[in-house]
């Protein structure tokens, strides 16, 4: 059963990606990744893979080191837990990116690989979103408000 909820848990965030990153004009994709009720099915695998664990989650949880870590990922349910708060995680990271970039007009075709790489490492995906959103910020706020050339101002 532990290893059905793992993969359950990705399997449920497959079409939400899917959408953002094949579909990213379609209107209701920009519906659905507004919705923070995608994670919702992928919270109840956490919480059928956490509930045998409890006790264990709570340990770490109430006095984290990297000992309890790994007594809680030994365990298929405590992995499964873990792997599936890491979905919901990156599925909520990922969905705030897709609408941000539609904000600040980063093109879909930027935006597909990294929403792949944040499904892969989104460590590694979220920085560079936020680089290519503050110049899409800084292109807007340039667009607003031209500077004017010194030759105008004599």
């Amino acid at each position: 059963m532990t290893d059905f909820l793992f993969d359950l848990s990705f399997l449920l965030a497959v079409p939400v990606w899917l959408l953002m990153i094949l579909a990213p004009n379609w209107r209701p994709t920009a519906r659905v990744a507004a919705s923070p009720l995608t994670v919702v099915p992928i919270l109840i695998v956490y919480t059928a893979l956490a509930i045998p664990v409890l006790p264990e989650l709570w340990t770490l949880v109430s006095g984290p080191s990297v000992p309890k870590l790994q007594d809680l990922v030994e365990v298929a349910d405590g992995a499964g837990a873990l792997w599936a708060q890491i979905i919901a995680w990156d599925l909520l990271i990922g969905q705030w990116m897709f609408l941000e970039s539609r904000k600040w007009g980063i093109h879909p075709l930027v935006m597909s690989p990294l929403l792949v790489l944040t499904i892969l490492l989104s460590p590694f995906a979220f920085p560079v979103f936020l680089l290519l959103r503050a110049l899409g910020m800084a292109r807007a706020t340039k667009d607003k408000h031209p500077t004017v050339p010194q030759e105008a101002i004599q």
